[in-house]
């Protein structure tokens, strides 16, 4: 089981951790691959997805995830909710908390708001995307994703490419890949590439052509348009030309390199579609593997000690 009551993150998560997430995830995809996709693991339990943000697969998947194994789920968005009326993140939580509710499933523009909330709250708290921070439970499915196809990650070269200075998937994928052994490259225009970055141990470069080569592992990461506040780059067309994923490009990797990106994509941005649709691409395994993730820590959270829990 998990150390502690949340998963907030994967720069504190220990490599332990992330091998029971894994393994256990694989029980689950077992589970959403068959005929009879139900198991009794969430009976009687509460989830509920709280989203100050847009979502598609992160929501959906998480909600799906709970009905599969039986248990409740609920959404509430911020449009809708109380925020409105300018109740508190700590008040909404509070609340969410007192109706019974097992774990929250949290998003939210602000760096370090789903932290906050498991401060205050005794259901568990999993991130799914606090700011430009992290979002762990994308990167936990991609790096799933790459074991099913090498049998681990140690020792794999993965090239990152494209907005790093916006991605909260792009820093979970570093704490993680990073600590389970793999050698991580991260490639994009200068102002899309945090300084910080080299204090993580990970390679950096401007040039997709050298971060890409040799590589097994591509993933692309999409143009965050909504978080940049001025261009940081001319038009989408010269990015494509300088930072896309092209077959030409894709084709510096090794045979048959996995090419993955956590959607939603941008076609003919930072990927073209012929790269997309290539056999070699995983993007829509990457969303069947994310419902299993989600299984797997909504299982392993709700199997805690009453020890590890609590306010």
């Amino acid at each position: 089981m998990l150390r502690n009551k949340d998963l907030l993150g994967l720069r504190e998560t220990a490599v332990e951790e992330i091998h029971e997430i894994l393994n256990t995830t694989e029980l689950m995809k077992v589970v959403i691959t068959s005929n009879n996709k139900k198991t009794p693991h969430l009976q009687g339990r509460s989830v509920i997805t709280l989203f100050y943000e847009n979502s598609t697969r992160t929501r959906m998947s998480f909600e799906l995830a709970c009905k599969y194994m039986s248990g409740t789920a609920s959404s509430v968005s911020a449009s809708t909710s109380s925020v409105t009326k300018g109740e508190t993140l700590i008040d909404t939580a509070r609340t969410l908390d007192v109706m019974g509710t097992d774990i929250i499933i949290m998003r939210h523009p602000m760096t370090g708001a789903p932290h906050l909330m498991a401060k205050n709250v005794r259901a568990a708290v999993i991130n799914a995307g606090d700011g430009i921070n992290e979002h762990p439970t994308q990167a936990l499915l991609d790096m799933f994703t790459m074991r099913e196809r090498f049998g681990g990650i140690k020792g794999l070269r993965i090239a990152i490419v494209g907005d790093v200075r916006h991605s909260r998937v792009a820093r979970s994928n570093i704490y993680g890949l990073s600590s389970m052994g793999a050698s991580v490259v991260a490639a994009g225009p200068p102002t899309l590439m945090p300084p910080e970055l080299e204090k993580l141990g990970i390679e950096t470069t401007d040039r997709v052509d050298e971060a890409v080569s040799g590589a097994d592992v591509v993933m692309g990461l999409r143009i965050q348009l909504e978080r940049q506040k001025n261009g940081l780059f001319p038009s989408v067309r010269e990015y494509h030309k300088y930072f896309g994923l092209t077959e030409e490009r894709v084709a510096k990797a090794r045979d048959h390199a996995l090419v993955m990106h956590p959607g939603p994509v941008n076609r003919g941005v930072e990927i073209s579609t012929e790269v997309m649709n290539s056999p070699d691409s995983k993007i829509d395994e990457q969303v069947t593997n994310g419902v299993a993730v989600r299984m797997a820590l909504l299982f392993m959270l709700t199997r805690q000690k009453p020890e590890t829990g609590g306010m």
